[in-house]
């Protein structure tokens, strides 16, 4: 019978509550039955990059992975929100390389890396940020080689009904048990999914128990080598995918935006399990805090294992502590 909790963070000033962070949340393990929920997981919510690990199937159904020889640490890159520094730009032109197209290819757009050494030498170059800096660059450098592979024209790849989106809604339909996936646009421009906390969840569970999707299997053992041998490619030092897949071997994890999280765990104290989490009001910083609390709860994080969202104080411009983030999973 599945466990029912209240989940929540609050945001203390002083010792008052400030704002309260309201989660929903549901796990389930291979066999498809609900473990924990929490919130209202049966509304439909947008995964954004949370289904980066599952788009980059694409790359084992098209054949593209073995074709263009691609590496671990590249196929990390096209699960990956970046922060764009060095390693990350010449892991993305790599793959541009190995499929020979430049980044005028990537229909991702353009914005500033994250990571402030890039930012930096392009100030101080004179140079603006181009495709390639994307966060999503490596994702859609990824969807490029599936274009090659399945000898179609890369151009538009991103477009709903270009044959290497087809392809990923299928491998979609078939992990999340839905037929007719609904979508909207991402910030990247390819479609993003819109599913319910069970549906994504359900697709999460496939990185926890592989062997039950013998079509999907090598992909799926594959893309989570990758994450564990390239961490630092899925986001960046400090950021909570990097940090939790260093932290935790039995992980598969991948932030998505406005206070989403979809993972999988192979061993928890209920056993194999996939869950997807959201925070109602998109609270990324909420979403991290509760994160630690999640994972030690599921007995997957050592409460002693350094974290720098713990129960971290909230401070002002001067630095002067004002207040602090508390987590909440409270049985009901």
């Amino acid at each position: 019978m599945a466990k029912v909790f209240e989940a929540f963070v609050d945001a203390y000033r002083g010792k008052f509550v400030e704002d309260h962070h309201q989660i929903s949340l549901l796990a389930v393990n291979p066999q498809r039955e609900t473990i924990i929920c929490a919130g209202n997981p049966a509304h439909k919510i947008a995964m954004r990059s949370s289904s980066k690990p599952f788009q980059a199937l694409a790359l084992f159904a098209s054949g593209a992975f073995e074709k263009y020889n691609f590496s671990l640490k590249e196929l990390a890159l096209c699960c990956a929100s970046h922060e764009g520094s060095q390693d990350h730009i010449v892991t993305a032109q790599g793959i541009l390389d190995k499929i020979g197209l430049d980044e005028s290819y990537l229909n991702c757009g353009a914005h500033m890396p994250s990571d402030k050494a890039s930012r930096d030498h392009l100030h101080e170059t004179g140079q603006k940020a181009t495709p390639i800096y994307n966060n999503c660059s490596g994702k859609h450098s990824g969807m490029l080689a599936v274009a090659k592979a399945l000898g179609v024209s890369p151009a538009d790849y991103e477009q709903r009904d270009h044959p290497v989106q087809q392809l990923i809604f299928k491998i979609v339909s078939e992990l999340s048990g839905v037929a007719d996936i609904p979508y909207g646009i991402d910030g990247c421009s390819v479609p993003t999914f819109m599913l319910s906390l069970e549906a994504a969840a359900r697709m999460w569970s496939s990185f926890a128990s592989p062997a039950q999707y013998p079509g999907y299997q090598e992909g799926l053992e594959t893309i989570f080598r990758a994450m564990h041998a390239h961490p630092e490619m899925l986001a960046g030092e400090g950021a909570n995918d990097t940090e939790f897949l260093r932290a935790i071997p039995e992980l598969a994890a991948k932030r998505g935006a406005q206070g989403y999280y979809g993972l999988a765990l192979q061993d928890s104290k209920f056993g194999p399990l996939g869950l997807t989490l959201k925070v109602e009001d998109g609270s990324n910083e909420a979403r991290d805090v509760f994160l630690i609390e999640l994972l030690e709860f599921l007995g997957a994080l050592d409460p002693e294992t350094p974290m720098p969202w713990r129960k971290p104080e909230i401070k002002n411009h001067r630095g002067i502590v004002t207040g602090y983030w508390q987590p909440e999973l409270k049985p009901l």
